[in-house]
């Protein structure tokens, strides 16, 4: 065993691996011990304060000293806090580990900040509903930030009872997988108990985040996986299929078959923050199609012997994926223009070809009416 706080107890290693602690975590932690501070993970944050599980219980701590006023730099549930030693009242955190993965979206701010929503997942399972239209672009805007965080996505396909169809929901199943490359896409229902077994041993002995829109089924799902009713659930409205923000915060909780979960409220907004390869992965037959573009900068608009636009025009590369990866690109390099000079450039370029493109169109278009 290490030399640091898990020398303790083999009770303190158990509580503390069962949230995720390994070695890697217990030698980045190292010079801190020598100092006699504490460890621990951040299961909830509210109010400036946070709830911390230690190898010596929860602890109440406040979080004046790790709330900087950069959004990405705020302790997040699922950090591993350096708390100072027992005495004190209040407790404080006084730092918190390096994050291995960290799931970040752009506020709604027009600074267009970024704003840390999960830290150190290993798993983002995005829940979609199939008791309402499938809205794959949204599917395509949550891999691609779930990409980016370093976790690795999986698509759960919530609601699935309400689809009695076999047929019709293995399309469902299809579409979305059409647009998940390198995701695995699971059909569940919380109500029949179908495909909980399978999302269960996916997502145990790591850490997991549940995202999705209000109404997409995670807090019932959170707690089929829990195995008890910790998160409070309301009923969907039957205008539109939308739920209410049943969670508030963002909580972690202990898997009975071991690793932990974390339940975040629904979001309404998630926006593009700087995810390049989180949108290349999602996209990514895009991306192999353009390596034949006959140039290396082709923006796949009009630009003559484009790989990509021959895909669609062949039927091959569906035009509603085409549009919807050149809305999350220019998405992110907007926000990148807000702090590179380069991209900033780049995107007037753009615009120029964009503005060019359109004046000759109308050109050509009042040239027809003149014959």
């Amino acid at each position: 065993m290490s030399s640091s706080l898990l020398d303790s107890s083999s009770d303190a290693h158990g509580v503390l691996a069962s949230y995720g602690w390994d070695d890697d975590w217990d030698h980045a932690f190292a010079p801190y011990a020598a100092e006699g501070l504490l460890a621990g993970r951040v299961v909830r944050v509210d109010r400036g304060m946070c709830d911390v599980v230690t190898a010596d219980g929860t602890v109440r701590a406040d979080t004046a000293f790790v709330t900087p006023h950069d959004p990405l730099r705020v302790i997040c549930t699922g950090d591993w806090a350096v708390l100072e030693s027992p005495g004190g009242d209040p407790r404080y955190v006084r730092t918190y580990l390096p994050r291995r993965t960290a799931f970040v979206r752009s506020t709604s701010s027009k600074r267009s900040e970024g704003q840390i929503l999960a830290a150190n997942v290993d798993t983002a399972i995005i829940a979609v509903s199939l008791a309402v239209e499938l809205d794959l672009g949204r599917v395509e805007r949550f891999l691609a930030l779930a990409w980016e965080s370093g976790a690795t996505p999986v698509v759960a396909l919530t609601k699935c009872d309400l689809v009695p169809d076999a047929t019709g929901l293995g399309y469902l199943v299809s579409d979305v997988e059409a647009v998940a490359p390198g995701a695995q896409v699971l059909t569940v229902s919380s109500f029949t108990g179908e495909g909980m077994d399978v999302l269960s041993a996916v997502v145990a002995g790591g850490t997991s985040v549940l995202l999705g829109v209000s109404g997409a089924g995670k807090s019932t799902l959170a707690n089929a996986l829990v195995g008890e009713d910790s998160m409070l659930v309301e009923a969907v409205r039957d205008v539109d299929g939308k739920g209410r923000h049943t969670t508030t915060t963002r909580n972690l909780l202990p898997l009975p078959g071991g690793g932990v979960l974390m339940d975040t409220p629904g979001l309404r907004g998630v926006g593009m923050f700087d995810a390049t390869t989180g949108v290349n992965q999602v996209f990514s037959e895009i991306e192999s199609l353009a390596a034949d573009c006959r140039f290396h900068d082709c923006a796949h608009r009009a630009e003559p012997g484009c790989a990509v636009l021959a895909a669609v025009e062949e039927g091959t590369l569906p035009e509603r994926r085409l549009e919807s990866f050149r809305k999350l690109v220019r998405e992110n390099r907007y926000i990148v223009a807000k702090t590179d000079a380069r991209a900033r450039a780049e995107i007037r370029r753009e615009w120029r070809l964009r503005g060019a493109e359109g004046r000759a169109a109308m050109e050509a278009k009042r040239g027809r009416q003149g014959r």
